[in-house]
């Protein structure tokens, strides 16, 4: 099977591309960049997190990156503002199965832990997944956050993870956690968000180190 794996720079994602990886998956990373709502150190964690997880599944890992900060924007100017992080979050479900098309893969994996932020409630999961006929894993649904953390630890993505960087500076104050597919609905009609989600996916581009047709210039990393 081969899965896109969502990969945020923080503590979860990593953890759930490796447990994907090493149950046999074909495993493909993809960073979604929240530039200008995130600092340029999240790339630089993305990349190294990607590292991190191939070495541990002694294989070479494809990291795409696809825009996102014109997605938050559109969200943040025409939607009910409590709602940015979970349309941010089905935004990047929908970029996500569409460049899971693109490449020939068969689902989606997230690190979601049930509860742990507000787009993770059971209501706004629901809410974010409704009617995007594409299966979503999610691997680490059950666990609590020591039991990641630990995992991370042993994994060795738990230090990079927890590298200074800028949080999302969209985020709303309250944002909402009883979301239901019916107001996502609503909301959708007021962004077009197949067309951006597609746009997005048809822009990820993977990211090497070395050069290659359409590489990423490495932002200048701290430490």
């Amino acid at each position: 099977m081969k899965a896109v794996c969502l990969l945020s720079g923080g503590i979860d994602s990593p953890v759930a591309a490796y447990l994907m990886g090493r149950s046999g998956a074909d495993v493909v990373l993809l960073h979604m960049d929240n530039r200008p709502y995130a600092g340029p150190t999240a790339i630089c964690k993305a990349m190294d997190l990607a590292d991190r997880i191939g070495a541990c599944l002694e294989r070479e890992l494809d990291l795409y990156v696809a825009p996102h900060g014109a997605n938050q924007l559109l969200i943040h100017d025409r939607c009910q503002r409590n709602l940015q992080c979970v349309l941010c979050k089905r935004t990047m479900l929908k970029v996500a199965r569409g460049l899971a098309r693109r490449i020939g893969a068969e689902a989606v994996v997230t690190g979601d832990s049930l509860g742990q932020v507000a787009s993770q409630t059971l209501y706004n999961i629901v809410s974010e997944q409704s009617g995007l006929d594409f299966p979503v894993l999610r691997p680490l649904i059950g666990l609590d956050k020591l039991e990641i953390e630990a995992m991370a630890k042993r994994i060795g993505t738990y230090g990079i993870s927890i590298r200074k960087g800028s949080p999302c500076t969209i985020v709303p104050s309250r944002p909402a956690t009883m979301a239901t597919p019916e107001l996502m609905a609503a909301q959708e009609k007021r962004l077009d968000i197949e067309r951006i989600a597609q746009y997005a996916a048809d822009e990820a581009f993977v990211v090497r180190r070395s050069s290659s047709s359409r590489a990423l210039t490495r932002p200048t990393c701290p430490g």
